[in-house]
């Protein structure tokens, strides 16, 4: 038994639910003919569910927490999902502080990025991954996409279709396959795409964190031989915590008690915010690059962590699939006829556009893991001079804030207030 949609979306994350719940926002595709396909529970429960679904309960916040930008604040808000996130889940940070093992936060080796500097309202949001996941999936279903929860088995492109076979014998078939579904996509494995990379052999250690000294509004970020460490503010005054770490260390770091955590992570940061209490438990999630060597094939595409994976240490990872979504259906835009949407014109068009810009943030970030993780008697110095030489250049310095706010670089027009669409 086959089922005919326009769009075939595998993956229901963040990235793969803005992608449905933009295409409807934005009609370039129809209620009802954008499935979203998910192993797991998602958008099978309907529309009707989602709207039940109000908040995320009284719960704590998640470990994983997400450093939105401006442009991805202007998607979500486009495709609906913005609205839906609990204002207690979202937290708007104003400042930015990075400063170099060997130096001091606020003295020599030091840059402080500041959004009245920039004439900007705040650096972006953190917001809490569950409620993020959570208002995507249900601005999806509230839009018209259609949840099916199945695995896949199959994929076959045809020169007008894309056909993928579920685990359960049913077959789907569309115009446009949309792969995001991760960095271990099997969609991509059935495609044939390969990837390249390699691993950082660290550990990302997250959990929350309250702390003698208030956050101010502000991001810190300590740049240490092993990794860097990120406190990130929360509404309630505490911090959440990304710490990056050999696998060892992170395997003993993770066997301590509470307090002997708590004195490892107020070491690491020089007590920034003076003393430090655990108030979660600590998780952890390896670290590692890849990018896949091609984002389109005729009728099919990838999105997100599917088509690539940086280093955490700018948080930009999903900034970047969120302006993958942005891209894709700014180049749909150009489709007339649901038949055109998977036009490999288009999707090679927003392949130049994504891979170039992806590849220019990966490889910055790695550059800058690399050099920060270099020896100290001839890097650290070269470090600290550039971070101090970053804060006396005002231009290149707005200019970098800029850029992680999403308001530089190849940015669709409609996430830049120029509200034209689709683009000409």
């Amino acid at each position: 038994m086959s089922r005919d949609f326009d769009v075939l979306i595998v993956g229901a994350g963040a990235v793969g639910s803005v992608m449905a719940a933009l295409l409807l926002a934005r009609k370039q595709a129809s209620p009802g003919r954008v499935a979203i396909i998910a192993e797991r529970a998602g958008l099978a429960a309907g529309a009707a569910a989602a709207h039940a679904q109000a908040g995320v309960g009284a719960e704590d916040w998640d470990l994983r927490v997400f450093a939105l930008s401006r442009a991805s604040q202007r998607l979500l808000q486009s495709c609906g999902a913005w609205q839906l996130l609990p204002p207690e889940r979202v937290f708007a940070y104003e400042r930015m502080v990075v400063w170099d093992a060997g130096g001091a936060a606020h003295g020599a080796g030091s840059l402080t990025f500041d959004c009245a500097e920039i004439g900007e309202p705040n650096l972006g949001f953190i917001v809490d991954g569950r409620a993020l996941n959570e208002a995507c999936r249900r601005a999806a279903a509230l839009a018209g996409a259609v949840g099916i929860e199945a695995s896949v088995r199959s994929v076959a492109l045809g020169s007008t279709f894309a056909r993928i076979g579920l685990a359960d014998g049913r077959e789907l078939d569309g115009k446009l396959l949309i792969a995001a579904d991760g960095a271990a996509s099997k969609t991509r494995e059935l495609l044939g795409i390969e990837t390249a990379g390699h691993a950082y052999h660290q550990d990302a250690l997250v959990a929350h964190v309250r702390t003698a000294e208030p956050h101010g509004a502000s991001a810190w970020q300590r740049f240490l031989p092993a990794g860097p460490l990120a406190f990130l503010p929360l509404p309630d005054g505490r911090s959440s915590i990304v710490w990056s770490v050999g696998r060892a260390e992170a395997q003993r770091l993770r066997a301590l008690d509470a307090t002997g955590f708590a004195a490892a992570l107020r070491s690491a940061s020089a007590a920034v915010l003076g003393d430090v209490e655990l108030t979660t438990r600590v998780a952890s999630y390896p670290l590692h690059l890849q990018y896949a060597l091609d984002y389109a094939r005729p009728r099919a595409v990838l999105l997100g962590d599917a088509a690539h994976t940086i280093h955490p240490l700018a948080g930009q990872g999903l900034n970047l699939g969120f302006l993958d979504c942005a891209s894709l259906a700014e180049e749909l835009g150009e489709a007339r006829d649901p038949d055109l949407l998977g036009d490999y014109r288009l999707l090679r068009r927003y392949e130049r556009r994504r891979k170039s810009e992806n590849l220019l943030a990966a490889t910055a970030l790695d550059g800058l893991e690399r050099l920060f993780a270099a020896p100290d008697p001839i890097a650290g110095p070269l470090r600290r001079y550039g971070l101090e030489a970053v804060g006396k250049l005002p231009f290149i310095k707005r200019r970098l804030a800029e850029r992680a706010l999403g308001l530089a670089g190849d940015v669709p027009a409609f996430l830049t207030g120029d509200r034209a669409w689709p683009r000409r």
